[in-house]
């Protein structure tokens, strides 16, 4: 269950849900089937999607293949944890879950304009698979894992500061 949801039914000072709490339930619980939809065709058809981008980040070239390679997987793993947000509906789950690694392996194999490419291309592919109100389910958190890799520098010295 997603964390809004949990801290719906973690009121124990409620006896019933109010309308705006059980707008957002029905909301939720709508969109569900969605969702799944969304989820099993990410989980179903990952090297169909990855593939035309790892073979475009190839052809492009300007790039080492284990660099490519490297960013090929990463974006891989950005899209599993993308998928599990979009059917939890959490806004948190891909930041919580990528800031530990995710801006440490960008800085240390020095991946970022790769990866840059990578987002433009995964998007485009997203959208020849996906409808647009689909894709709108995945674009926020894909956009925070973009936003971790473009801002890796800030990411990561922030983190070594805490």
């Amino acid at each position: 269950m997603t964390f809004k949801l949990d801290a719906l039914f973690d009121s124990p000072e409620k006896q019933y849900l109010d309308a705006n709490d059980l707008s957002l339930l029905s909301q939720y619980v709508s969109s569900i089937p969605e969702r799944m939809t969304v989820y099993r065709t990410l989980r179903d058809q990952e090297i169909a999607i990855m593939q035309p981008i790892a073979d475009a980040l190839q052809q492009q070239g300007g790039h080492a293949e284990a660099l490519v390679e490297r960013s090929v997987r990463n974006g891989l793993m950005v899209l599993r944890y993308v998928a599990m947000a979009m059917l939890l509906d959490d806004d948190a789950f891909v930041e919580e879950r990528l800031r530990g690694w995710l801006p440490e392996m960008v800085k240390a194999y020095d991946t970022q304009a790769v990866d840059q490419q990578l987002f433009q291309l995964l998007q485009q592919q997203l959208a020849k698979v996906f409808s647009p109100a689909q894709v709108n389910l995945l674009k926020p958190n894909l956009e925070k894992a973009q936003d971790l890799i473009l801002n890796t520098r800030e990411t990561v010295t922030l983190a070594g500061l805490l």
